[in-house]
């Protein structure tokens, strides 16, 4: 039988109700920001970064979590005695930071959010040592101070053996006009950034797929790589600021970006408005993706829905500016390339890829 993620105890439509819940109730105190000298801008609520409006610039708040992935590294270490803890650090600053990034808001500060079952879990100077300095690296990679953070003890809610990985931060948008703001365009490019591996979306289903395997994380991937599963799924993220950053440095403006996390390629119909994202020139999927569907297994359909797909960051922009984006990414040291287009189609919005013949409708997409 095909595995979904939904099989991995995974349910997006319970989750996406309960963040829709927060974002009906949170509307209700943006009032309070003129206290403090900032307003609410239209459209900010369901976006990934959360944006408050002065006179003269924007200020951009994020908060995200790592999700299970350290989990794998747990094992992995158990297993092999080689820790992944620094790839793991630099893994949660980049969701923070890439979040942050889609509206153009460049990182300032970053805060580590650390919480363990038992202070003993610091114990372990190499792995403790791995997180330090992988948590600096990836602040230095999105260009941001770290500000400092929280290491709570909760012991009888997180587990004695593991760690629970999130944070904040918070960005810049200045002048105002660099804030990207969703003004996409029928006829608009759409430009992938390569991933680099499952990053952080997903892993619940990739333990779950672990376990049926009876070697476990030590599984050869094949497909003409040479890694073992663990050591693919733990490839550190990119953080994709540097992208952003080039682009603004440029002039070149982009229409709309998109961090391609959870709920896969679907995450590309983020924008409010009705699109069709028509994805014309797909990557052959990278070999990890394809262990995954085979051991799983798991239905292309599904793949596309849960996975990144070797995509971890997509911008929209005018097509006669495609080519000055990609060289951008390329200068800034991204595998980027042009990969479809927005159309527009009455009131209907959706993503396609056709040469697979893969269709996910506006409504397998509720985060608003």
């Amino acid at each position: 039988m095909s595995l979904s993620y939904e099989s991995s105890g995974v349910k997006y439509d319970q989750l996406d109700a309960f963040k829709r819940a927060c974002q009906q109730a949170a509307r209700t105190t943006a009032r309070l920001l003129a206290d403090h000298g900032y307003a609410e801008p239209a459209t900010t609520r369901g976006e990934s970064a959360y944006l408050m409006e002065a006179s003269d610039h924007y200020l951009a708040h994020v908060e995200e979590g790592l999700g299970t992935k350290n989990l794998v590294a747990d094992a992995v270490y158990g297993a092999t005695g080689k820790c992944f803890y620094r790839e793991i650090a630099i893994d949660t600053v980049a969701t923070i930071v890439n979040d942050l990034a889609t509206c153009g808001a460049l990182p300032i500060s970053v805060a580590m959010h650390a919480a363990v079952g038992a202070s003993e879990w610091f114990g372990d100077a190499v792995r403790m040592n791995a997180l330090v300095a992988g948590w600096a690296e990836g602040c230095r990679q999105a260009g941001a101070v770290w500000g400092g953070g929280e290491t709570p003890t909760l012991k009888g809610i997180v587990n004695a053996d593991t760690i629970v990985l999130a944070g904040s931060a918070v960005g810049k948008i200045s002048p105002k006009a660099l804030r990207i703001t969703g003004d996409v365009r029928d006829g608009d490019s759409i430009i992938f950034l390569a991933s680099s591996g499952v990053q952080t979306n997903g892993l619940s289903l990739c333990r779950l797929i672990a376990d049926r395997l009876p070697q476990g994380y030590q599984t050869p991937i094949g497909f003409g790589d040479a890694r073992t599963y663990g050591e693919a799924l733990l490839a550190p993220s990119v953080i994709y600021v540097a992208f952003v950053r080039e682009c603004q440095r440029r002039g070149l403006k982009l229409n709309y970006a998109a961090h391609v996390t959870g709920h896969g390629w679907r995450k590309l119909m983020r924008l409010e408005e009705p699109f069709v994202y028509e994805i014309t020139a797909p990557r052959p999927a990278p070999a990890l993706f394809e262990f995954l569907a085979q051991a799983g297994p798991i239905s292309q359909r599904e793949m596309y829905a849960t996975f990144n797909q070797g995509v971890g960051f997509a911008a929209y922009v005018d097509p006669q500016h495609a080519d000055a984006v990609l060289a951008a990414a390329k200068a800034a040291g991204y595998d980027a390339w042009l990969a479809g287009k927005v159309k527009k189609d009455g009131t209907r919005k959706a993503v396609e890829i056709p040469s697979l013949g893969l269709s996910y409708d506006g409504d397998t997409l509720q985060v608003r």
